[in-house]
């Protein structure tokens, strides 16, 4: 265990710095390869050398876009796992940006396969694909239950097999990478695995309105920010504490050599969904002890009103569940932002 070396690109982000923590507690050494662009990623990254020190943390500022330095590092730490965080990670700056989208999110995936192909062959590694690959789902049939919806035909959710179907740049940038991160097992035997996460939350996220959701409604309600529901606020998805997403992590590395170049769901599954409003929102008024006002505005483009992921071939081949239920992550969360609301001004 601790001769393992893990490289993260992305690792002074939230899921990043989180699995970065993992690790180092397991006494493992990690390298984090992150441009520290976004928000937090310099708190997160302080938050790290206070836990765990320098000795086993190596900490390099550079874009998965600079193949050049990324193969250069990958060559000198000769990594044993290779987590693939690094990403543009909102559909609307996709939409607004389209080149830089697929830049960061396409070509940096490649360099990633690339650098991990000629300079750590027998890495295991990691992709954090996007449930976004399956698209608008336009023909799924949606009923209202109560105060939310649900799938009509998909009572467990959304399977690995449903069709693919890039919708938005960011959908076809991740998706490219989704793909090729397949392919490279397929043609030249990388050991790797693709999670297509669902709205993964919990602390030392810095969610904005486009991006971390669950997040940006917690921190706007201890800090008395406005929070905008696009639609009625009966949409659902389902939702996932960063802590069982590592732990999903940890059983595909030390299971790769048998599930090499497969692909998983990593999300609630149909146990852990919330409406987004209509039981959000009440769960938020019991944590701050007053009630939470939002206002409403129209639909937005590609808006789905259900995503829920069947998570049964994750439960089946790898053993994994989700542990944490919503209520419980996000009092944690809650917890953490009140406690420092300093890193949110």
């Amino acid at each position: 265990m601790n001769n393992q070396h893990v490289f993260i690109t992305g690792g002074a982000g939230f899921i990043g710095c989180n699995s970065a923590d993992h690790f180092l507690r397991r006494g493992q050494s990690v390298t984090l390869y992150d441009n520290l662009t976004r928000q937090g990623g310099r708190a997160n990254l302080a938050w790290l050398h206070e836990r765990h020190g320098g000795e086993r943390l190596r900490v390099v500022e550079a874009d998965v876009r600079d193949y050049d330095t990324l193969a250069a590092t990958m060559a000198q730490t000769a990594p044993t796992v290779v987590l693939h965080l690094a990403g543009q990670v909102a559909v609307t700056a996709s939409v607004v940006d389209p080149r830089e989208d697929f830049e960061i999110n396409a070509l940096g995936t490649f360099n990633v396969l690339e650098a991990v192909r000629r300079h750590a062959p027998d890495a295991a590694l990691l992709y954090a694909s996007t449930n976004k690959v399956y698209g608008g789902m336009e023909d799924v049939g949606i009923v209202r239950a109560g105060q939310r919806y649900a799938y009509a035909d998909f009572p467990h959710g959304i399977p690995e097999t449903f069709p693919l179907d890039f919708h938005s740049p960011y959908g076809c940038s991740k998706g490219a990478g989704d793909q090729y991160v397949r392919d490279y097992a397929r043609i030249y035997g990388l050991r790797t695995l693709v999670w297509r996460q669902s709205c993964i939350y919990g602390q030392r996220q810095f969610g904005v309105e486009d991006q971390g959701w669950v997040a940006h409604f917690v921190i706007a309600t201890v800090l008395g920010r406005p929070i905008s529901i696009y639609g009625d606020g009966m949409q659902v998805r389902d939702v996932l504490h960063v802590d069982d997403l590592v732990a999903a992590y940890q059983l595909g590395i030390d299971r790769m050599d048998e599930f090499r170049g497969e692909v998983f769901n990593l999300g609630g599954g149909p146990q852990n969904t919330l409406a987004i409003w209509t039981e959000f929102g009440p769960l938020l008024a019991d944590l701050a002890g007053r009630p939470v006002a939002v206002t409403y505005g129209p639909w937005r483009p590609g808006d789905q009103r259900v995503f829920v992921a069947d998570i049964h071939r994750a439960a089946e081949r790898l053993g994994w569940r989700p542990r944490v239920s919503p209520e419980q992550g996000i009092r944690r969360l809650y917890a953490w932002v009140a406690e420092n609301p300093g890193l949110f001004q």
